[in-house]
């Protein structure tokens, strides 16, 4: 929470890369490369809810034991090439039973 505004974190991971297969979950230093972001958002003191929106239960299970919630699989069509992290982040915010005030976006890929 900042300044008593409730904050939520969303890791989007999707497993279908071309160019890279399952590059969300390759190793860096040891660990699933979808671990970092998840990581690093626990171990902020301002976010309130860190949840990782996948279309895999492999990546799912990760995510979910390095402390993300993942509390549905993302459906099919937003889980294509074409698919933009807006249309992901407006799914999920219209989906969740809670309201937010600030959106922290972390890509795996950017760790």
């Amino acid at each position: 929470m900042i300044e008593g505004k409730r904050v939520l974190c969303v890791i989007p991971a999707r497993s279908g890369s071309k160019g890279l297969p399952d590059k969300n979950i390759r190793p860096l230093h040891g660990q699933p490369l979808l671990t970092w972001p998840v990581k690093t958002a626990r171990n902020s003191r301002y976010i309130d809810r860190i949840i990782v929106s996948t279309d895999s239960e492999q990546y799912a299970a990760i995510a979910r034991d390095a402390g993300a919630e993942v509390p549905f699989l993302r459906p099919e069509e937003l889980s294509v090439d074409s698919a933009t992290s807006f249309s992901v982040l407006e799914h999920l915010i219209a989906t969740l039973d809670e309201d937010y005030d600030l959106l922290v976006l972390l890509e795996p890929t950017s760790p």
